[in-house]
């Protein structure tokens, strides 16, 4: 009789999986700081990548310098102050804008030499001369890149508006396939939601069930006939769904607040968040039972899950980019592949090659969480 009580408590009981969960939705109405980590955190952020972060560059402080005075020189001039990526300060030396590339108030001075129209007129190549802000590389190369793609479009102009030779046979037509308009908000906002996502995942379970460790609470439920498998199903479905729906909140708020298009399917996406936030949340949990102080926690939880997602998911820094041994240690971060899902549902549509690869990593790691948290289990009931 003993050891069939003894096998019935080892059993997954509904009903007392059930109270569980009720009591957990319970402790989370009582508690605001679980209802600020998964409403109010993830619309403070969400606006912060919408709004805060951008890498396009637009209006940047740029000088020109017309050393020469040719009167067509200046629609080159006009060219460049009538692009919305420039805000041109005009000089007729270098000496004028020196000092202000050097302060930082300029990212670049574009020179166009007194010799230039003289080169023209003999037929040899006439330069203009670019130089950029080199503390700020990415920039810099940006400055660098477009003045010389304007002055390529100014010169072609030019000689189809004098006539000096037939226009050109081909005509190049650019376009941009995924995201038309290069808005970097359109891959920067689906993948801020892998961090959001993280974070939240991480922190709902790591702190609140450190703050029940804290409070003596999680040894009171363990003295229960509950099973530990009960008490971690307990734990994981409430917050489950409250980060589900965070999820959402920021789904809409990214594509009616920000106008981010959304091209794939929701089911599609509800699924690939669900495995991710299995893995979040489980590193949550397996963070709680390693540390018994909320601190502690926030502070784990923030090195082991969201620093590592924010450098290495391929969100801001680019992966291929990166030393071997970097690039490499990447695979082991589980955000990489939720960014990647969401980027190619958000802006490519149901790329299933690519989805299910990802959702396929996010298995594997949703799996060796939860083979660590059983085995910390058991630990600790021995």
């Amino acid at each position: 009789m003993n050891e069939q009580k003894q096998t019935g408590k080892k059993r997954l009981s509904l009903r007392r999986l059930k109270a569980l969960i009720i009591k957990e939705f319970f402790q989370i109405v009582r508690d605001p700081s679980s209802i600020l980590i998964a409403a109010v955190l993830p619309l403070f952020l969400i606006f912060v990548y919408g709004t805060g972060v951008s890498l396009d560059s637009k209006n940047l402080e740029v000088g020109l310098v017309l050393e020469d005075t040719n009167p067509n020189l200046q629609s080159f001039a006009d060219s460049l102050k009538n692009s919305t990526f420039f805000s041109i300060d005009v000089a007729r030396t270098i000496e004028e804008l020196t000092p202000k590339l050097i302060s930082g108030k300029l990212k670049g001075i574009v020179t166009v030499p007194f010799y230039f129209s003289e080169f023209q007129e003999r037929g040899d190549i006439a330069p203009i001369f670019v130089v950029a802000d080199g503390s700020e590389p990415n920039t810099a190369s940006f400055v660098q890149n477009y003045v010389q793609s304007a002055f390529t479009n100014w010169e072609t102009q030019e000689i189809i508006s004098q006539a000096l030779q037939q226009p050109p046979s081909v005509q190049l037509q650019s376009r941009y396939w995924f995201n038309e308009e290069l808005n970097s908000h359109f891959f920067l906002i689906p993948g801020s939601l892998a961090l959001i996502m993280t974070l939240i995942g991480t922190l709902l379970t790591a702190l609140v069930v450190t703050r029940e460790w804290e409070k003596g609470t999680m040894e009171a439920l363990m003295t229960t006939p509950v099973t530990m498998l009960e008490i971690v199903l307990g734990k994981l479905i409430p917050y489950f769904c409250l980060g589900m729906g965070s999820m959402t909140i920021c789904t809409i708020v990214a594509y009616y607040g920000y106008g981010v298009p959304f091209r794939g399917s929701y089911l599609v996406l509800a699924l690939v968040t669900g495995f991710f936030l299995l893995t979040a949340l489980g590193t949550g949990l397996l963070i709680s039972f390693f540390t018994k102080n909320q601190f502690t926690a926030s502070q784990i939880a923030i090195v082991v899950a969201f620093l590592p997602s924010f450098m290495l998911s391929g969100l801001i820094f680019e992966i291929s980019s990166m030393p071997t041994i970097i690039r490499l240690s990447t695979y082991l971060v589980p955000a990489k592949y939720f960014v990647s899902s969401l980027e190619t549902l958000f802006l490519a549509g149901n790329i299933w090659k690519l989805i299910l690869l990802d959702i396929g990593a996010m298995v594997v790691y949703t799996i060796i969480i939860f083979i660590m948290i059983s085995l910390k289990i058991v630990k600790r009931l021995d």
